[in-house]
């Protein structure tokens, strides 16, 4: 595995200030209940990534905004397709010099870019912090059957599987199918294993079995929640 090369740090010039001065005007008059964190957040990307992706986390920040007070239903679609537009998909090679790593909402943001579990992840927090329980939230490892040059091949991927109900079918949102659909209408993918940040499944079904030792087995998964909570996430 390739040495992580931390992203640059760059000082504010006075151009950059003119920007993070509009960002935080428009943060003033959101809702309360987002202004500490999105403060917060905002000074993280600055620091880590310069002031470019100001306007992509100003505009992330008013889609959860908008989609707090909406149904669940139209919540999953608005958050799927922030995300899927707004967001480039790439390896992990190119993005961060490691063949994987797991990025945070924040670094997902402030990249602009991303691989299938920086999609996943970055839209099961989205949805926890515009009221979605976790409890009907999964991260799922999948194979995902995928078409090439020399024909069908399966391909390691993650997407989200929302629950409705306990014991309902869940839908799946997914980066390389833009539309969210019952997952037995994704007969491309093939479930491996499903965790969230409570547990870990043998399967994606609500009756699955739960992994010995929770979510403590995903070295990758605990690393990640440490960051994310840093960053101002539950």
């Amino acid at each position: 595995m390739e040495k992580y090369l931390p992203p640059l740090r760059f000082f504010l010039l006075p151009r950059a200030l003119n920007s993070v001065i509009g960002f935080m005007l428009v943060v003033s008059s959101l809702s309360l209940a987002f202004a500490y964190d999105i403060e917060r957040l905002q000074q993280q990307l600055v620091a880590l990534f310069g002031p470019a992706r100001v306007s992509l986390l100003r505009d992330w920040q008013k889609t959860l905004t908008e989609a707090k007070p909406v149904g669940e239903k139209e919540k999953l679609a608005r958050i799927n397709n922030f995300f899927n537009k707004r967001i480039e998909f790439t390896d992990d090679l190119s993005v961060w010099n490691q063949s994987d790593y797991w990025a945070t909402p924040v670094e997902f943001i402030g990249q602009g870019r991303g691989d299938c579990e920086d999609f996943a992840i970055a839209k099961y927090f989205a949805l926890k912090e515009i009221g979605v329980p976790s409890a009907k939230l999964r991260l799922v490892y999948v194979k995902a059957k995928l078409n090439g040059p020399g024909g069908p091949f399966l391909q390691a991927h993650m997407v989200l599987a929302y629950y409705p109900a306990p014991n309902a079918e869940p839908t799946i949102l997914d980066n390389l199918v833009p539309e969210i659909k019952p997952a037995s209408l994704r007969g491309d993918l093939q479930p491996v294993f499903s965790f969230n940040s409570e547990a870990i499944w043998q399967g994606v079904a609500e009756n699955s079995a739960k992994g010995k030792g929770g979510t403590g087995q995903l070295s990758r998964w605990q690393d990640l929640l440490q960051r994310a909570h840093a960053e101002g996430f539950h």
